[in-house]
């Protein structure tokens, strides 16, 4: 393959997505779906004309890590608090929270049916198909009121960092005592430190920095922070979305010495500059992301009618859970929120950082695929739904 050749796919597969974004906006559908039947479409392709094959595997969970950092990190820029947030901040935690070891509890017990393997096994293998994706819940809400649409940007973000902590903590601690627990406590108070630190330094580089490229070094240095945090098993999201938060309200602080060294006239400006560039990254990232995933993805495994019932079970847990504590303890309206749960590259970043000794050969990739298929279609008609339902109310106004 020439290297005009793969510059002409490559931008090819950038301007699908551009148009998959577009017509999202239209149908609801999310980008997402697309993206992924489009790889699994060019995977049928290279199969029928016997082309030239890649394996991609290797690099799914690079690129899926960067997806998840910028598309945190644009969800969090785009936020403004105020003291009358405190209640969503909190209803949005304790459902991710709620929610998350609910789902995990019942999955569970239906892994432990099929594979009769360990409990802990078991535990650990269901985390990745309980964790809301904010890479495709935070675009997918884009279009609803302000007040669903930060409902969903925290409960969303919130999910993603519990379920690492989570994560991170079944794996480092086969068994579970006291001393787990104070280790957790200290990981998160070092993490939280470090979060508070990396806010101060970056804003103070901002406000210093006289070089035209600016955005991309505070990116990058964000990404440093965040990798080295996660090699020591640190979960380091929790300093995404401070960032996030911290830069798009620094304003809002009025300590004098606060002002004086890291508030500045163009900041506005430069906060701007750097969402652009973050969601613009993150379109990109998302883009090869999900192609490639759909490209590896073994579609032939889902004429495995276990794989399709396996995958039914687990949609009727996520949707349980929802469903009761949304209708019990929120006591919200149920749709759009809903249907709002999509599994997607948190999920599949998850399920490959599972040591190959606690993986569970019975619950594949297939298994991972039908689940975040299903939500993203379920998610897809669910919105859909709502928009054609707001319309006629509209109409009839």
């Amino acid at each position: 393959m020439t290297t005009y050749t793969t510059l002409i796919i490559l931008s090819g597969l950038v301007i699908f997505s551009y148009l998959f974004d577009l017509i999202a906006g239209k149908t609801k559908i999310p980008s997402v779906i697309l993206l992924l039947f489009l790889g699994i479409g060019i995977k049928l392709i290279v199969d029928y004309f016997g082309l030239l094959k890649f394996n991609f595997i290797s690099i799914l969970p690079t690129l899926g890590t960067l997806g998840l950092i910028l598309i945190v990190f644009e969800g969090a820029l785009e936020l403004k608090y105020t003291k009358d947030k405190n209640a969503v901040i909190k209803k949005s935690f304790l459902s991710a929270l709620s929610i998350l070891l609910g789902t995990a509890v019942l999955v569970t017990g239906a892994f432990y049916y099929i594979s009769s393997e360990s409990i802990y096994r078991c535990f650990v293998n269901a985390i990745p198909f309980c964790v809301v994706s904010s890479a495709i819940a935070i675009p997918s809400a884009s279009g609803m009121r302000k007040d669903k649409k930060e409902f969903i940007i925290y409960e969303s973000s919130f999910s993603d960092i519990l379920t690492v902590i989570l994560f991170n903590f079944m794996i480092n601690n086969k068994q579970i005592g006291f001393s787990s627990f104070t280790k957790l406590g200290n990981d998160l108070i070092l993490i939280i430190f470090v979060a508070i630190c990396s806010c101060l330094l970056l804003l103070y580089l901002i406000g210093r920095l006289s070089h035209h490229v600016k955005s991309f070094l505070i990116i990058s240095i964000l990404i440093l922070v965040y990798s080295i945090g996660q090699s020591y098993h640190l979960s380091s999201l929790i300093i995404v979305l401070a960032l996030g938060l911290f830069l798009n309200n620094a304003g809002q602080i009025h300590f004098a010495w606060f002002r004086r060294y890291f508030i500045y006239p163009a900041l506005n400006y430069d906060i701007k500059q750097l969402f652009q560039l973050s969601a613009e990254s993150a379109f990109i990232m998302r883009t090869f992301f999900f192609i490639i995933f759909g490209y590896t993805m073994n579609i032939y495994q889902l004429q495995d009618v276990a794989v399709l019932v396996n995958g039914g079970l687990i949609l009727l847990l996520i949707y349980l859970v929802r469903f009761l504590y949304l209708k019990l303890v929120l006591r919200l309206s149920l749709m759009p929120e809903m249907v709002l749960i999509p599994r997607g590259l948190i999920s599949v970043l998850l399920y490959y950082n599972i040591p190959a000794e606690l993986k569970i050969p019975a619950l594949g990739t297939s298994l991972l695929f039908v689940v975040i298929l299903g939500t993203s279609i379920i998610m897809s008609l669910g919105l859909l739904g709502t928009k054609r339902s707001a319309t006629h109310e509209f109409g009839d106004v």
